[in-house]
C-alpha cells in the first residue's frame, strides 16, 4: 500500500496523478483494433477462435449462443435460497429504474406551436457480463434488470464461458430472470464487435451496456458511431473520504470488499486524521488474513492502493473530484456539508453503515458506474438510458404566421431561403 502524509515531499506529486482520465495505453487501443478488424471480417469464426485463445473454450458454431436447455437446467440447479436474493434485488432494481425514467410531455412555444418529447423503449439493446475470476450475478440484474424494466422488447447478452464451455448456472438464471431473449458464450472485445457489428448468426444491437476489463471498455470506446454505449465502466474502484468520527474496522472492510474484485480494481482511503489512517492500515492487514481471496486482494493492495493524510478535510473533497471515483464512501460528521461539494462520483455512499455492497447487490441503483476518471463525463448506468427520445412539433396556421417573421430573419443571416419559403408558403397560398 502506498501510504502519504501532506507533509510528506512527494505528496504533492502523488495528489497530482490522481487526476486521471480514461486514456487506454496504446497496447490496448491496438490489440482492441485489431480484434475489431477480425470480427468485422471473419464474424462467427474470429469469435469462436478468440474464445479459445483467450478462455480456453473450444466452441462450434451451434455452441456459440446459450440454449433453451441449459437456461431451464440452470434454472433446476440453483438453490432456493439464489432465486430468493435475485426475486429481492430485482425487485429494487424495477422500482429504482421505473421512477427514474423519462415520461412523454407536451406544452405550447411562446408563438403557439404544440411542443414536446416522446420516449420509447430502444428495440433491440446489448448488455456485456463479466465472467473471469467470479460470475457477476448481480450486474446481469443490474444491467438486463433495467433494460426489462424500461420495456426493451429484445436484450442480448453476451458473457464469457469457462474452458469447458459452461456458463455459471446461477447466473443464467439471473439473465433468465432479468427478461434476456439471446445470449452467447463469448467475453471481452470480441463480444463488443459482435454486438456491435453483427454476424452471421448475431443480429446487431441499437445499444451496448455494462461493465468489463480495459479491453472491453476500449471495445465500447472504439465503436462509438457503429452502436451507441451506455458509459465507459472499467474496473472496480472506491475511494473512502473520512474524519475521526469513522470506525476504522468498517473502512477497511469496505476497501478489501472492493479490492476483492482484483486486476486493475483501484482502492482509496482520505482522511485528515493519522489516528483513523494508522488504524485502518492495521484492521486491513488483520481482515486480509480471514478472507479466501487473500492472494486476490494482497495483489490489489500493493499494486493499486493508497491511504491518504490530508491536511484538511477540505482538502480531501478536492482530491475525491479530481479522482472522481466510481464508489466515494462519505463518513464525516458534516454529512450535508461535505456532500454538496462532491461533484464527480459515480455513486455515494453515506454514513458509517452504508457499504458499498449492499450497492452492489440489492439496494436498486445500477452497480454499472464510471471509471478510470470517468466519472466527469459521464454518469452511471440508469434506466432512461434504455429510452430512445424523440422530439415532436406540431404547428397550426395560427402558430406559423406568428413564426414567421423570426423564420425570415434566421433564413437570410444563414443564406437559406428556402427554410423560409418552406415557412411563407403555407401562409401566402
Amino acid at each position: 500500500m502506498k501510504i502519504l502524509s501532506y507533509k510528506d515531499a512527494d505528496y504533492k506529486t502523488f495528489v497530482k496523478g490522481l487526476r486521471r482520465r480514461a486514456i487506454p495505453e496504446n497496447s490496448v487501443r491496438d490489440l482492441v483494433t485489431d480484434i475489431i478488424s477480425r470480427v468485422e471480417e471473419e464474424g462467427d469464426e474470429a469469435l469462436i477462435a478468440l474464445t479459445e485463445k483467450f478462455d480456453g473454450a473450444k466452441l462450434s458454431a451451434d455452441e456459440l449462443f446459450i440454449s433453451k436447455e441449459e437456461f431451464a437446467e440452470a434454472a433446476e440447479s440453483v438453490s432456493e435460497e439464489t432465486r430468493e436474493a435475485i426475486r429481492r434485488s430485482l425487485v429494487n432494481i424495477h422500482d429504482f429504474a421505473k421512477k427514474s425514467m423519462r415520461k412523454d410531455w407536451s406544452g405550447k412555444n411562446a408563438e403557439g406551436a404544440t411542443v414536446g418529447e416522446r420516449f420509447t423503449p430502444f428495440d433491440r439493446v446489448g448488455v456485456y457480463v463479466p465472467g473471469g475470476k467470479a460470475p457477476l450475478v448481480s450486474t446481469a440484474l443490474m444491467t438486463a434488470g433495467f433494460a426489462q424494466a424500461a420495456g426493451v422488447p429484445e436484450i442480448f447478452a453476451a458473457t464469457p464461458c469457462g474452458p469447458d464451455g459452461k456458463v455459471n448456472p446461477a447466473l443464467l438464471y439471473a439473465l433468465q430472470q432479468a427478461g434476456v431473449t439471446e445470449a452467447v458464450k463469448v467475453g471481452g472485445a470480441q463480444a463488443i464487435a459482435g454486438m456491435a457489428l453483427g454476424t452471421k448468426t448475431i443480429k446487431p444491437v441499437d445499444r451496448i451496456f455494462g461493465p468489463g476489463n480495459r479491453f472491453v471498455v476500449e471495445a465500447k470506446r472504439q465503436l462509438v458511431g457503429a452502436v451507441s454505449i451506455d458509459l465507459l465502466p472499467g474496473p472496480s474502484e472506491i475511494l473512502i473520504l473520512a474524519d475521526e468520527t469513522a470506525n476504522a474496522a468498517y473502512i477497511a472492510a469496505d476497501m478489501l470488499a472492493q479490492a476483492e474484485h482484483g486486476g486493475d480494481s483501484a482502492v482509496g482511503f482520505v482522511t485528515p486524521s493519522r489516528a483513523l489512517l494508522d488504524q485502518v492500515k492495521l484492521e486491513i492487514e488483520q481482515q486480509t488474513v480471514t478472507l479466501s481471496r487473500a492472494d486476490i486482494i494482497r495483489e490489489v493492495l500493493e499494486k493499486s492502493t493508497f491511504l491518504l493524510e490530508v491536511e484538511s478535510l477540505d482538502d480531501g473533497v478536492a482530491i475525491s473530484n479530481d479522482f472522481a471515483p466510481e464508489h466515494l464512501s462519505l463518513i464525516v460528521k458534516n454529512e450535508d456539508a461535505v456532500l454538496a461539494e462532491i461533484r464527480t462520483a459515480g455513486a455515494i455512499y453515506l454514513g458509517a453503515d452504508s457499504p458499498v455492497a449492499v450497492g452492489d447487490f440489492l439496494a436498486g441503483p445500477s452497480h454499472t458506474l464510471p471509471t478510470g476518471g470517468a466519472g466527469k463525463s459521464f454518469s452511471g448506468l440508469r434506466a432512461d438510458q434504455f429510452q430512445r427520445r424523440t422530439s415532436i412539433v406540431k404547428m397550426d396556421k395560427a402558430a406559423v404566421e406568428k413564426s414567421l417573421p423570426v423564420i425570415r430573419v434566421f433564413a437570410k443571416l444563414e443564406g437559406l431561403d428556402a427554410h423560409g419559403e418552406s415557412t411563407a408558403i403555407r401562409i401566402e397560398r
